[in-house]
């Protein structure tokens, strides 16, 4: 501060919601950036990494397909919905990511910051739990023996 003036104080970032399909590689590290807001308390990240066994069977790398316009429009009805059920949310991101992915490596990003931590927590489980059963992603597993689609079936 200089003299009696005060500095002038930046305004305040808000977050921006983002619901994308992507090639490149997920960065929790980056998403938290991006959903942090100055009204929240708390911000809630799941990673969903491609395992090394389905069933006791071992998985060479899996290999992920979407329509993207869709995904990404069904991405953005979930984002909408948790707006609509949890008030205190500030931010909501979703990332899939398709190609083929190694073991270990992030398939999908849902980051939740919200002005309290219960429904940081409960808004970023409602957002995987309901992009696994309507968003139109498909995975590809790979094993040595073989190759199979899953989720074709509704599953």
């Amino acid at each position: 501060m200089s003299g009696d003036r005060a500095e002038p104080v930046p305004p305040a970032r808000r977050a921006v919601d983002i619901y994308a399909v992507v090639e490149r590689p997920l960065s929790p590290d980056a998403i938290a950036t991006q959903v942090d807001d100055p009204g929240a308390g708390g911000i809630v990240i799941f990673s969903g990494v491609v395992r090394n066994q389905t069933d006791g069977r071992p998985v060479k790398f899996l290999e992920y397909e979407a329509h993207a316009p869709m995904a990404e429009a069904k991405m953005r009805e979930i984002g909408a919905a948790i707006r609509a059920r949890w008030a205190g949310v500030r931010c909501v991101a979703m990332l899939h990511r398709i190609g083929r992915l190694e073991i270990g490596e992030a398939s999908v990003l849902i980051a939740v910051s919200a002005a309290h931590r219960g429904d940081a927590f409960d808004a970023c489980r409602y957002a995987i739990d309901t992009l696994k059963r309507t968003v139109p992603v498909w995975k590809k597993e790979h094993f040595e023996d073989g190759e199979v689609w899953v989720g074709l079936q509704g599953g």
